[in-house]
């Protein structure tokens, strides 16, 4: 356990932002599996409705640091690609 002031307050603010952290990497992905659901019951109305906001929310993960910039586009660009073929379909 850490003994000196500076420590522990770093100690304090990790706990801090392990936990704001976690809530935001469990609401994006609560986020990717209610639209994956969507694509996968072909309900195109509401999923390209809901795209753009999934968009936002990936975006916004990356901001914050909570996924890296490569993986938030891979994301954006398979789900769009899914939107894509399921419209097709």
């Amino acid at each position: 356990m850490a003994q000196h002031k500076s420590a522990l307050k770093r100690a304090r603010q990790n706990i801090k932002r392990r936990a704001r952290n976690r809530h935001r990497r469990s609401t994006l992905r609560t986020a990717l599996k209610n639209y994956r659901a969507l694509l996968t019951a072909k309900d195109t109305e509401a999923a390209e409705q809901r795209f753009s906001t999934i968009q936002k929310a990936i975006d916004k993960a990356v901001s914050k640091g909570i996924i890296h910039r490569n993986a938030g586009a891979r994301y954006k660009s398979r789900l769009a690609a899914a939107l894509k073929k399921t419209m097709a379909a």
